[in-house]
């Protein structure tokens, strides 16, 4: 991870935590990464001058990393240390992944390994992103981007739901979901997941969604219709469908296929390798409408999932 001027001092937490410890309970996993930390100067005055850091490697430690995180901070008009960009782009040219938290998206952007890429930024600097960019395909709401060798999260706290992607993808699901409960944090938030913005949030008061949310979770696997949700709640299908739209912004059968579609992923993570089994559990009906679902809604097969983010060969 390359540290510069003004970097924050949370995404450095964020990855020294997911990257840098030692992890005994996870026996002969515990070493996860080799991380270290280098800078372009011995002394990086950090963030408003919270601290500064020394003692760390030199810009040159970054020429040896298969992954490299590059800096962020807060004042995004300011140009990033040509060091600091020629590092980024000798790292992309052979190849290395590149991972850049919050506006981190600036630094690889300023490197010119954006181009034509996908990629995400805090929603707050979206627009500026956009003037000065233009040829980054940036994806504005949603929690981060994974687009192969270069993966970007929108905003602070996004950086630890993509170092946990990341230890997903390079270990799979069980040791990232140990990881998860070592950080006492979410195992997994996908992606597409939409940033929180500014809107505020609706009082739910007595006509809360909640209960019934609950109510369907326990019963994913039975034939739920949206008339049964709504005879739950008591209500009219019409009703819950200006309740769903008012307090979730989207509609009971989207919501429930989400969750379903959630539910079989669970189910892929834990081993389960007959997709048959998979959609009959989670409600999907069959594996071929399993397979359609996650095509159209997650972009990938369930084949793919299980090689991405399930559990290894022996263990199946």
């Amino acid at each position: 991870m390359i540290v510069d001027e003004n970097s924050n001092p949370f995404e450095l937490g964020c990855a020294t935590e997911v990257f840098g410890l030692r992890r005994p309970e996870l026996g002969r996993h515990r070493d996860l990464y080799d991380f270290s930390l280098c800078s372009p100067e011995p002394r990086t005055p950090m963030r408003d001058g919270f601290f500064a850091l020394t003692g760390v490697a030199g810009l040159e430690a970054a020429d040896t990393a298969d992954t490299l995180i590059v800096p962020n901070r807060p004042d995004v008009e300011v140009p990033r240390r040509p060091a600091v960009l020629d590092a980024v782009r000798r790292a992309h040219a052979r190849g290395a992944r590149l991972i850049g938290f919050c506006s981190g998206a600036f630094t690889l952007a300023e490197a010119g390994v954006l181009d034509g890429r996908r990629a995400t930024a805090h929603w707050q600097w979206a627009d500026d992103f956009r003037a000065r960019f233009p040829s980054v395909r940036l994806e504005p709401d949603v929690l981060f981007v994974d687009d192969g060798d270069i993966l970007t999260a929108a905003g602070s706290a996004a950086a630890l739901d993509l170092g946990l992607h990341v230890v997903r993808r390079d270990h799979g699901a069980e040791i990232a979901n140990a990881v998860s409960r070592r950080l006492v944090f979410a195992a997994h938030r996908d992606g597409g997941q939409r940033q929180f913005v500014e809107h505020p949030m609706p009082e739910l008061r007595d006509e809360s969604l909640a209960p019934v949310l609950a109510w369907a979770r326990e019963r994913l696997d039975a034939p739920l219709a949206v008339a049964d949700l709504a005879a739950r709640a008591a209500v009219s299908p019409a009703t819950l469908h200006r309740r769903f739209q008012a307090q979730l912004g989207t509609t009971p059968l989207a919501w429930l296929t989400g969750e379903r579609l959630t539910l079989a992923c669970r189910l892929i993570e834990r081993g389960e390798s007959r997709f048959e089994v998979v959609a009959r559990r989670s409600g999907l009906g069959t594996a071929a409408h399993l397979r359609m679902l996650m095509r159209r809604e997650i972009g990938i097969t369930p084949s793919e999932y299980r090689h991405r983010f399930g559990p290894p060969p022996a263990l199946r």
